[in-house]
């Protein structure tokens, strides 16, 4: 069965989306099946690997609110081992439409666990709030994985992100971990950037990833080429970061089987 990592913060602007295309492709390069689904109806995810957004017929709505199976609307994408259920305009609307749904928090879940046996890892791009959208994304998932930037206002809202985390444990999915913390947008010129690293590491000293993903142009390029880091740069120093987030990603997943 594979396991479900959602990526989460509801700060916009954090390199969340870059790190769930690049750490999908990253598995997916050392060997691993895998399915990036696209839950924010910005649909970043999906154009930055160079889908079409506006022409997209179906994507995860479909699944969503419509009870098409999710396996229908998979789609691969340029890294093999790589697929996505994308996300079309229609997701915008859905955070309506679910809020009338019973059991709404758990419809990403019933869909998710029709396709799970058949990938190593599926990775949830959430959008940047804690809306119902998100909250499904957290109910679906076996773990959470959040981007944090390395800036002042790092730790500010990080508090109101755990607290909707042990409330989703505490009252809807009681097997939800934090599976760890990845700093982005790093510069190592920058006195305040490591500063920063230092703080996360002292407050959640268990649960920060060693990757620290920097502040490159290649990487901030590359989804408007329509592609992962991997098949844009794959000697940038960001793909060396992304690389190594993967690996260490497979060997936390491998010892807590």
């Amino acid at each position: 069965m594979g396991k479900i990592i959602s990526l989460i913060n509801q700060k916009g602007g954090v390199g969340k989306t870059t790190t769930a295309i690049n750490l999908a492709s990253y598995l997916a390069d050392a060997g691993q099946k895998v399915l990036l689904v696209d839950l924010d109806p910005q649909a970043n995810a999906s154009s930055g690997l160079g889908l079409d957004t506006q022409n997209i017929q179906k994507g995860l709505y479909n699944a969503l609110l419509l009870d098409e199976h999710p396996a229908d609307l998979v789609v691969p994408t340029e890294v093999e081992g790589q697929y996505i259920i994308p996300a079309t305009q229609d997701l915008a609307g859905a955070t309506i439409e679910l809020a009338e749904l019973e059991n709404r928090e758990f419809r990403l879940k019933q869909v998710l666990e029709m396709v799970r046996p058949q990938y190593d890892f599926i990775i949830i791009d959430s959008p940047p709030s804690l809306g119902l959208l998100t909250i499904n994304g957290l109910v679906a998932a076996d773990e959470v994985i959040v981007p944090v930037q390395t800036e002042y206002f790092a730790l500010e809202g990080l508090g109101q992100l755990l607290n909707t985390i042990d409330l989703v444990q505490q009252n809807l999915q009681p097997e939800l971990k934090l599976g760890g913390i990845v700093m982005t947008m790093y510069d190592r010129r920058n006195r305040l950037a490591k500063q920063v690293v230092k703080e996360v590491r002292r407050h959640f000293p268990d649960k920060v990833f060693d990757a620290v993903i920097p502040r490159t142009v290649r990487l901030a390029e590359a989804p408007s080429f329509g592609k992962s880091i991997l098949n844009f740069d794959a000697f940038n120093s960001g793909a060396r970061a992304y690389r190594q987030l993967a690996g260490e990603v497979i060997r936390r997943s491998v010892n807590s089987e």
